[in-house]
């Protein structure tokens, strides 16, 4: 009895009881047994069917005979029907009284009863009622109707017994061709002898296969699809084989999106390995053929092959916009394309370049129209090599880096695998995106590049000066584009006396900074070079500049320190005072002897600080060749150093041969081997300056020393022919000689060199500096160096320990002789004589000037004819 004021649930109209009807059959076929459920299910009550025949119970709906094998068997009494002795079970679709249609499973189980009488258990319930069996027919109704997967059944010989749906779509193959022939039969165009393979080891070893990727053509799709199968096999109850389902999966899209992302990643890591723009440009084009694309062109703007900036705005570029070919790449050769790679190039404003190009605009043709003039506008060539190519999708993407567009890419197809799609289109701006980049990553290399070089060129010496100390021949092999501007440099300086000084030096790091520091250095080894210091003072207040230097930087500059090697050759002493600060020895190589290292103190880096240089004094024969070099020429990665240098004196073995002969000798030799860095190479054959070049006196510290020093200096200029210049030389010798007697201690010498300039020293044992001034008209003195300064072409003051040298140089041809002997001595009243010209610069009202420390620059020569 039901509580008061409820109803009576709905579930039990669904409980398993009220669904399930229990009847039970004797062997004539008659009802004995009616459960509740049965008369619920059934709609009879248990009077009713008690006694009448099973076939009266389960009416069957009108036409269901007709198309069930079974009904048509005869075998709708249960009872009767075959196999009842081990029971049966199955579905049947019956009437109930009130008309409604039911859908029924049904299971039919032999019991004995105590008289040994045969009867059945007949268990039926509505599968609408079941939510396992609504479930199995949707599974199966999904599976035969709406699964996106393809499926077959084969029999044990391979022989197909059933399809779904799908796999006739899948196949473009009616679902009768399929039945009763083996796969082979049906489709030849795909893997079949794998995929038989692989269904009879399912049969034979009843372990399933799955994912096994293939790919194929099918009627339904002319491109090329890829398919994943398995296959498991079906079983009896007993376990033996009795066919195999066969699954198969469209995987196209999923296979082309693993492509174009393998391409994608491949081509990130092709590009860029380099910063060159047109090799960048190159690789772009190579990259998407085969992959994306059956042909491939590459436009640049000309500025950005230049490493300048692409014009700003559109109209800018549609004014002065010229491109070039920068890659190209097909699969075949012919036809030739029209513009192979460096050549111009242009778009027509209505052209899909050109839309690319002013306002950055994709464009896609799915299916190109060739005849359709505005793909080739402004270009026939490029239209016909469509159309002979064959070509018959296409895509226009620019080429765009950090919004500015750099050139245009052109895509084509050719081969028949389907058209372009709006996903390869994302995969060409992709990857030519990330090209663009390392393009313009590489212009502004190339400009960088542009500017060091040039800023390098500029600060290295154009030619050598000229000078009569040696025969000079250079090298300077600049570092490869990846490696950038280097910072080795060369110097050949005229000093006094007819001596040179030879610079190589090298600044650690690349680029820019580096070329600005070698500048800077040159600049100040000239500096410190025209006011006569030693080699080792030279490298002492360079080791000072280095310093500064690397504390006004950072560390993005690059530049660490720097390494020098500073010799001063007197071709009249035949000797050569040398210092390095951390840089490789120098090569000599004598007239008749073989090539060797100079043995030379080797001091730290540039840079370092607060460490001594050292200097070395080799006595140098006539005609020998000394080489300097940096440390880019003798090492590589193939080379150590020492292999570098047995290399350098090898080629350095011909001493006779000329300099530019032996430089071409030893770049062909270390060139090969030579690393991303920058070499500089200087070779120097010596000279000598003998008694027909040079004359010596030797001065008493008396005032009337003067004139037989003046009437010497005449002779001499006598014996050269050299008269013209008398004038101003008496003058000269005059100045010096009186300064030195008035002023200075002994010893005093004078030294007069022809050379191509005509060279007046005088030395004495005092360091006070001597100073340029302008004399008052009531002066007595204080004239002689600024005649000396008018007269003669340079002039200056040397130190050495013992003393110091104020020298001159005159032109060998004089200019105006005549109005410099009368015209400008009216400005001098008190010039009486030549022995009155005296001055005051050693130790005037200035004081003393500053002490030399470095070693004596010039030995006098009291033995040579012509001394006093």
């Amino acid at each position: 009895m039901s509580a008061p004021g409820r109803t009576r649930s709905t579930a039990a109209d669904t409980s398993p009881t009220s669904a399930t009807a229990v009847v039970v059959v004797d062997g004539a076929g008659l009802v004995r047994g009616w459960s509740e459920g049965a008369a619920a299910l059934l709609g009879r009550p248990a009077p009713w069917a008690l006694g009448r025949p099973l076939s009266d119970v389960f009416r069957p709906v009108e036409g269901a005979a007709a198309d069930d094998p079974e009904h048509r068997a005869g075998t709708l009494d249960l009872a009767a029907g075959p196999g009842t002795r081990d029971g049966w079970e199955g579905r049947r679709s019956v009437r109930r009284p009130d008309g409604r249609r039911l859908d029924l499973e049904l299971r039919v189980l032999p019991v004995e009863d105590s008289g040994d009488r045969p009867m059945q258990l007949v268990l039926a319930a509505d599968t609408a009622r079941t939510w396992w069996s609504t479930a199995g027919r949707s599974l199966l109704d999904g599976i035969t109707r709406t699964a996106p997967v393809g499926m077959a059944m084969f029999d044990t010989e391979l022989r197909v017994v059933w399809v779904n749906d799908a796999m006739e779509n899948l196949s473009g193959i009616a679902r009768a061709c399929f039945l009763g022939h083996r796969l082979g039969d049906v489709l030849p165009d795909l893997d079949v002898e794998e995929s038989e393979a692989e269904i009879r080891r399912v049969l034979e070893t009843g372990r399933p296969s799955t994912g096994r990727e293939y790919f194929g053509h099918v009627l339904s799709d002319p491109d090329q699809v890829t398919y994943s199968t398995s296959c498991f096999r079906l079983e009896s109850d007993e376990g033996q084989p009795l066919g195999a389902c066969y699954i198969i999966l469209d995987t196209t899209e999923n296979h082309r999106a693993r492509q174009r992302l393998t391409l994608l990643n491949e081509a990130r890591k092709r590009l860029g390995g380099t910063l060159d723009v047109l090799r960048t440009a190159q690789e772009l084009a190579d990259a998407a053929v085969p992959g994306l694309a059956d042909h491939v062109t590459v436009d640049l703007l000309d500025s950005v092959l230049c490493g300048e900036e692409p014009p700003a705005g559109p109209a800018a570029l549609i004014a002065s916009a010229t491109l070039r070919c920068a890659g190209h790449r097909a699969l075949r050769e012919e036809p030739a394309t029209p513009t192979p790679p460096g050549a111009p190039c242009d778009y027509a404003p209505a052209s899909p370049g050109a839309r690319a190009l002013v306002d950055g605009t994709p464009t896609l043709a799915a299916e190109l129209d060739t005849d359709d003039g505005h793909w080739a506008a402004g270009s026939p060539a490029r239209g016909a090599y469509l159309r002979d190519l064959g070509t018959h999708s296409l895509m226009v993407v620019p080429v765009r880096a950090r919004g500015t567009v750099l050139g245009v890419a052109t895509l084509g197809r050719w081969q028949p695998k389907g058209p372009f799609g709006p996903d390869d289109l994302v995969l060409a701006e992709e990857l030519t995106g990330h090209a663009a980049v390392c393009i313009d990553n590489a212009r502004r290399y190339t400009h960088e590049h542009a500017a060091a070089l040039t800023l390098q060129r500029s600060l290295l010496p154009r030619d050598l000066p000229g000078q009569n100390a040696v025969d000079a021949a250079y090298r300077y092999l600049p570092a490869d584009a990846e490696a950038g501007v280097g910072g080795d440099w060369f110097d050949v300086i005229p000093l006094s006396g007819a001596r040179v000084a030879l610079v190589v030096g090298d600044v650690v790091g690349h680029g820019i900074h580096a070329a600005a520091t070698m500048g800077r250095l040159r600049a100040a080894v000239q500096t410190l070079a025209g006011i006569d210091l030693a080699p080792d003072e030279v490298l002492a207040h360079l080791d000072d500049m280095v310093g500064r230097i690397a504390d006004e930087g950072d560390e993005s500059s690059g530049v660490t320190g720097a390494t020098c090697l500073y010799a001063v050759y007197d071709p009249v002493g035949r000797d050569c005072t040398l210092a390095r600060a951390g840089h490789p020895a120098p090569a000599l190589v004598t007239p008749t002897g073989t090539p060797r290292l100079v043995d030379l103190p080797s001091g730290p880096p540039l840079g370092l600080g607060g460490l001594p240089f050292e200097s070395a004094r080799i006595r140098i024969p006539e005609g020998s060749v000394l080489a300097l070099y940096t440390d880019g020429l003798i090492q590589s990665h193939s080379l150590d150093a020492g292999q570098g240098l047995e290399t350098l004196l090898d080629a350095l073995a011909a001493p006779r041969a000329p300099v530019e002969e032996l430089c071409d000798a030893v770049v062909a030799r270390l060139s090969a081997n030579r690393p991303g860095d920058d070499a500089a190479l200087l070779l120097a054959r010596t000279h000598a300056l003998g008694d027909r070049h040079v004359a010596t006196w030797d001065i008493s510290k008396d005032p009337a020393a003067v004139a037989p020093a003046r009437a010497g200096a005449v002779r001499q200029l006598a014996a050269w022919g050299l008269e013209d210049l008398g004038f101003t030389t008496e003058l000269v010798v005059s100045e010096l000689v009186t300064n030195a007697i008035r002023y200075a201690s002994e010893p005093i010498r004078l030294r007069m060199i022809r050379d191509r300039t005509l060279i007046c020293e005088v030395s004495d044992g005092s360091s006070t500096a001597p100073h340029l001034r302008h004399a008052r008209t009531t002066d007595e003195g204080g004239r002689g160096l600024f005649l000396i300064a008018r007269f003669a072409q340079r002039w200056g003051a040397r130190y050495a320990g013992d003393g110091k040298t104020i020298w001159s140089e005159q032109p060998l041809e004089p200019a105006g002789a005549e109005a410099l002997a009368f015209g400008d001595l009216d400005a001098f009243p008190d010039l009486d004589s030549f022995g009155d010209l005296t001055g005051s610069e050693g130790t005037g009202p200035e004081g003393p000037g500053p002490q030399g420390t470095g070693p004596s620059d010039r030995r006098a020569n009291p033995g040579e004819p012509g001394t006093t």
